[in-house]
């Protein structure tokens, strides 16, 4: 089998053969999810720290970002993991719509990361998850994903020439999809794989996406997803554009409650937490000792 390379999060070259479990318990510093004893830096208080946080591969974009202060960097939390990235949701907060309409805390965190060496045609992105176990799901929210072009998200749908996104949701439960914006998608995102799996409370979850986009004029695209090194979906027939000049520009670190309204909103404090984030023209391995 052909040994491969790839830039993990922390910069660090390490070489695989293939996909595998990657699933274990997680801790923070002091053992618990809730709690941290390393120093938390919010990454509106060092622009270095995303740099440190989502490797040499990629770089943040300076527009479309919102609530950096709200995602805090904590070091060497966790022995195999490394860094972790915490972003909160504060009580009553959900999307920027409903910040702007309703007059609600504005929650989570939105940052795009393109590609240094420019956009591609296929992508692997995989990350770490957790939500602790107390985690109140609600109706629904977003989750990193890729992206292409500047139309992704905000009910503005792409129109095949400029835009595309794959982010993730959560749904009551904890119930999980792909949330895609495409050129076929109707007045919102369409959800792709909904109750394939779910996301789970507690403990670190990997997940990796695997996007092909289709060649322009026919619809031939796919997306297919993995949770703790098993394939838990795959769908294709999907049209992402209809020029080639649009392709994935990078990952799209996008997280909040909501939904339209404020019936999606959170009710209290919450937080998640990520890690290790990764992409690669390849499956990616997982790391190990986790």
């Amino acid at each position: 089998m052909r040994r491969r390379q790839f830039i993990t999060a922390s910069g660090a070259a390490m070489i695989g053969t293939g996909l595998a479990a990657c699933s274990g318990p997680g801790t923070g510093t002091s053992g618990s999810p809730g709690r941290s004893t390393a120093s938390a830096t919010p990454l509106s208080q060092d622009p270095a720290a995303v740099a440190r946080f989502f490797g040499p591969r990629l770089t943040a974009r300076p527009n479309g970002s919102f609530g950096l202060s709200r995602a805090e960097l904590l070091p060497g939390s966790h022995p195999a993991l490394g860094s972790l990235l915490r972003v909160h949701y504060p009580a009553r907060s959900a999307s920027p719509t409903v910040a702007r309409q309703y007059g609600r805390p504005e929650g989570g965190t939105q940052l795009y990361l393109p590609l240094l060496s420019g956009p591609v045609d296929s992508l692997h992105l995989r990350y770490y998850v957790r939500f602790p176990d107390d985690f109140d799901f609600v109706k629904g929210g977003k989750l990193p994903g890729l992206y292409g072009g500047t139309v992704t998200g905000g009910r503005h749908i792409p129109d095949g020439e400029d835009g595309l996104s794959t982010r993730y949701m959560w749904r009551p439960h904890g119930v999980a999809e792909v949330y895609a914006y495409l050129p076929t998608s109707v007045a919102h995102g369409t959800s792709l794989g909904r109750g394939s799996w779910d996301w789970p409370l507690g403990r670190w979850a990997c997940v990796e996406q695997a996007v092909r986009l289709n060649r322009p004029g026919r619809f031939d695209g796919t997306v297919t997803v993995f949770v703790d090194g098993r394939q838990v979906m795959s769908r294709g027939g999907l049209e992402f554009r209809t020029t080639g000049r649009l392709g994935i520009d990078g990952v799209f670190f996008s997280t909040f409650f909501g939904g339209s309204d404020p019936s999606w909103a959170t009710p209290r404090s919450q937080y998640a937490d990520f890690a290790a984030f990764a992409v690669s023209d390849r499956p990616i391995d997982p790391l190990p000792d986790v």
